[in-house]
């Protein structure tokens, strides 16, 4: 089975109708024999993205859709993740790259995960495909 990490830009894609990538998000979930990979950083930064209170209910709804769903795995936030994010995010001080896009980057190297669910450039900076383009 084929994983894909899915990032902040994808999760927003898929509840936004008007958006641009929304199909590509959606037909990316429904790619058969396709697992899913994220972590608590990007949760949070989709949490924080979602905060305004019409939007709080899509986020929570979501966020136990992911719980539950087989095909999903969410990486734990952990100080070594923080760290290791961190040192990608220094020693690359000609970027603009998040902290939390390094952190995912990282998550991505040691899982060996080259497709992101994303239309973010960073992450072909950093060597990913990026497969909402």
């Amino acid at each position: 089975m084929k994983v894909a990490f899915a990032d902040t830009f994808y999760f927003l894609a898929l509840l936004n109708e008007r958006d641009p990538a929304h199909r590509r998000a959606v037909a990316a979930s429904r790619e058969p024999d396709r697992a899913f990979l994220t972590t608590e950083f990007v949760l949070l930064e989709l949490a924080d993205a979602l905060s305004k209170p019409p939007l709080r209910a899509e986020f929570k709804a979501l966020y136990d859709l992911i719980q539950r769903t087989k095909s999903f795995r969410v990486v734990p936030a952990t100080t070594e993740l923080i760290q290791g994010g961190l040192a990608f995010y220094c020693e690359r001080p000609d970027k603009e790259w998040q902290l939390t896009d390094c952190i995912s980057f990282v998550v991505m190297a040691n899982e060996r995960i080259t497709d992101a669910l994303t239309g973010d450039r960073h992450f072909e900076q950093a060597g990913f495909k990026a497969l909402l383009k």
